[in-house]
């Protein structure tokens, strides 16, 4: 008991560490600001569409055994696809990069004018393929290290701000629709789609912790996920609330690393910039590790071990220096529309994994995400060229961004309907 409470606590703060990075410093307070006087219902918005559906994406993980049976149902190409898709988009492509240039811009640009990008860029990801080269201390380094002081600097900063706030809560919201602002920020920090990729090293970590039996590995797992769940609720609502008490000094118009930083500089003062400055490279170098780590172990295994665990994480730290001096805001940007497109399917496979094996049919499963992804894809559309689909504001939820749902929710219907035999018992594996 003793054992699994404290391997519980470790790969907790682990998962923390991972799931709070880049994204997770920055969107909270930008949302506060533009929520107002509903800040709690940005966040709450915000915590169910990231670590909400997160965590539900670990006990799917749990259900079918690996992070793979979360899309095999869907047949093996289309499911290696989504994968490889997935594992881009947390991987080198986006959310790697986006934790270099969140340090640089949060911690080193403030602190030190001129200091080159390009060299950050490399002083940083040499850091993180360090650590990352020991493929079995990750989880512990993280763990055990890194994690501790991490939180304790964004306690510091929280209590601070509750204590002698930095102004009132603006008395008006900045956007529209602030519920459906808090799934966007919710979107954006890639957390649902992090866990499935986290979902390999955390059940190794188990595994390599003496947790072999399904039974104890989802118990350990579960304790792990409620730790990290509870610990980012605590510093998502601190971080909303701080930017809820700026509205007399800015608008939505403020760059979101600059807001952050002034919370800080006006909380604690200079010498909070530099507390400061050690939270965000903590957050996102755990970040950063656990990512890089877990897309080289999806890529080692995908290529059956020919492509070796050590030389797929110096592909990725390379690619991902390179990546990362195209800077924050249009690394954000770049991520806006993909994440639109990736993440109801990934959703709807996620939700359709708790079941288990009790819905017979892949044909639910494939029909169901491609109406997901038929959705989603008109969404983008319209929103980047100006087309004429007004149709899709007659879908129910679509102001909070799931006007997918419905037609998911149908496809996956008319694919129980198609006749045939089951095919549950085989689906694993075949195309």
């Amino acid at each position: 008991m003793k054992k699994h409470l404290q391997d519980s606590l470790v790969i907790g703060f682990a998962l923390f560490s991972m799931f709070f990075g880049a994204g997770n410093v920055i969107f909270p307070p930008y949302l506060g600001l533009e929520s107002g006087p509903d800040w709690l219902l940005g966040f709450f918005s915000y915590y169910v569409a990231d670590i909400g559906l997160a965590l539900l994406a670990m006990f799917a993980i749990l259900r079918q055994g690996s992070p793979d049976g979360i899309t095999d149902r869907i047949g093996r190409i289309p499911s290696t696809a989504l994968m490889c898709a997935i594992v881009l988009c947390i991987g080198p492509m986006l959310a790697i990069p986006r934790t270099a240039a969140t340090t640089y811009e949060t911690s080193l640009a403030p602190l030190v004018s001129g200091f080159s990008p390009i060299l950050f860029s490399i002083l940083f990801f040499l850091l993180i393929l360090l650590l990352c080269v020991r493929e079995t201390a990750v989880v512990d380094i993280v763990g055990k290290i890194l994690t501790p002081a991490l939180l304790i600097g964004l306690l510091v900063l929280i209590a601070v701000g509750v204590a002698d706030p930095i102004g009132p809560v603006g008395r008006v919201p900045l956007v529209e629709d602030v519920a459906a602002t808090g799934v966007e920020a919710g979107y954006q920090t890639m957390d649902v789609l992090a866990a499935i990729v986290f979902g390999y090293i955390i059940l190794k970590s188990a595994r390599e912790k003496g947790h072999t039996e399904p039974r104890a590995q989802i118990r350990v797992v579960s304790g792990a996920s409620l730790v990290a769940g509870t610990g980012l609720l605590v510093v998502y609502l601190g971080l909303t609330y701080l930017g809820a008490t700026t509205a007399r000094f800015f608008d939505i118009t403020v760059d979101r690393t600059y807001l952050v930083v002034a919370i800080v500089r006006n909380l604690l003062g200079d010498a909070g910039i530099i507390l400061f400055a050690v939270v965000v490279a903590l957050a996102c170098i755990t970040t950063a590790v656990g990512l890089v780590s877990a897309c080289a172990n999806y890529f080692s295994d995908l290529s059956r071990g020919r492509l070796s665990y050590q030389l797929l994480v110096c592909i990725i730290c390379v690619f991902s220096a390179v990546v990362s001096n195209f800077g924050l805001n249009e690394i954000i940007a770049i991520a806006s529309p993909i994440l639109s497109v990736v993440y109801p399917p990934t959703l709807v496979l996620i939700v359709l994994a708790l079941t288990g094996r009790r819905i017979r049919r892949d044909w639910v499963f494939r029909l169901a995400a491609l109406g997901a992804l038929a959705v989603s894809l008109l969404e983008v559309i319209r929103t980047y060229t100006g087309a004429e689909l007004a149709f899709l504001d007659l879908l129910p939820l679509s102001s909070l961004g799931f006007g997918w749902v419905l037609p998911a929710l149908a496809c996956g219907i008319a694919g129980a309907l198609i006749p045939g035999r089951s095919d549950a018992a085989g689906a694993s594996g075949r195309a």
